[in-house]
C-alpha cells in the first residue's frame, strides 16, 4: 500500500483528505502538516522514507514558492500531486515545470482526488482538465517544458542507460525515474512530437541538444538491440 503525506495550511482540508484516504484504502497517510519544512523535519526526526505521494497545496502561508516546495519534495523521491484552486494556471504551470506529477482542483469531488492519488502512486501520468488548462493557457510551456530533473533523466536514458542505472546515477528511486520518462513522453505528445520508444526519445534528445548527435549511430544500434 502506498504512503501518502498531506501538506496544506488549512487543517480542515488535511483532516478531510486523511479521512477520505482511510475510507477508500488508497494509502496510509504517514504525515500531515502545514508546510514542506515541517514534513522534511518530521522525516529527519523519525528517519522515515519519503512518502510515495505528497498531496501539496499550491500556495502555502509560510512564504515559500511552489517551485521550491515541489523541487524539495521531488528531490526527496516523492511524487507530488498539486491540490489547487482553479484560477491559478500560471502557478500550476510553475509546479508542473518544477516536477509535480499532476494537479487536481480543490473543487473536485473527493472521489476524484482519491483517484488522482491512486493514479500517481501507480506511476501513471495524470491527464485531466486542470493539466490541459495549464498547458493550453501558455503554449510556451508545452514547447519548452522539460524540468531540470526530466532533462537529466532523458539525457542518460536516451544515451543508452537502463532506467535502473539512470535512477542510481541520479540518486533517485526507480519509480521516480520511471515517472519522469512518462511525463517526458506526455509533454512531447503535447507539442506534436510523440516519442513512444526509446529510440524516439533518443531522437528528441538529440534535437533538443541533450545528447551529442555524433554518437547517434552507435547509440541507435545499442538501443535497437535492447
Amino acid at each position: 500500500m502506498s504512503s501518502v503525506a498531506l501538506i496544506d495550511d488549512h487543517e480542515s482540508v488535511r483532516l478531510g483528505l486523511e479521512a477520505a484516504c482511510a475510507r477508500a484504502g488508497v494509502g496510509v497517510v504517514v504525515h500531515s502538516s502545514a508546510s514542506v519544512r515541517a514534513y522534511l523535519a518530521w522525516r529527519r526526526a523519525v528517519a522515515a522514507p519519503p512518502a510515495d505521494v505528497v498531496v501539496l497545496d499550491l500556495t502555502l502561508g509560510d512564504g515559500t514558492t511552489v517551485t521550491e516546495n515541489v523541487d524539495a519534495l521531488v528531490r526527496e523521491g516523492s511524487a507530488v500531486l498539486i491540490h489547487s484552486v482553479a484560477d491559478r494556471p500560471a502557478a500550476v504551470r510553475e509546479a508542473l515545470a518544477a516536477g509535480a506529477a499532476g494537479v487536481i482542483s480543490k473543487a473536485s469531488r473527493t472521489d476524484d482526488v482519491i483517484a488522482a492519488i491512486r493514479t500517481i502512486a501507480s506511476g501513471q501520468p495524470l491527464e485531466n482538465l486542470e493539466w490541459a488548462t495549464a498547458i493550453d493557457g501558455d503554449r510556451a510551456f508545452a514547447d519548452a517544458q522539460l524540468a531540470n530533473r526530466e532533462r537529466e533523466v532523458l539525457r542518460l536514458y536516451a544515451a543508452g542507460l537502463p532506467l535502473k542505472a539512470v535512477a542510481e546515477r541520479l540518486g533517485i528511486s526507480y519509480n521516480t525515474a520511471k515517472e519522469n520518462i512518462t511525463r517526458i513522453r506526455v509533454k512531447y505528445i503535447e507539442v506534436g512530437c510523440p516519442a513512444p520508444t526509446k529510440i524516439d526519445l533518443l531522437h528528441r534528445a538529440i534535437e533538443d541538444g541533450l545528447v551529442d548527435g555524433r554518437g547517434r549511430d552507435d547509440a541507435h544500434d545499442d538501443l535497437a538491440a535492447r
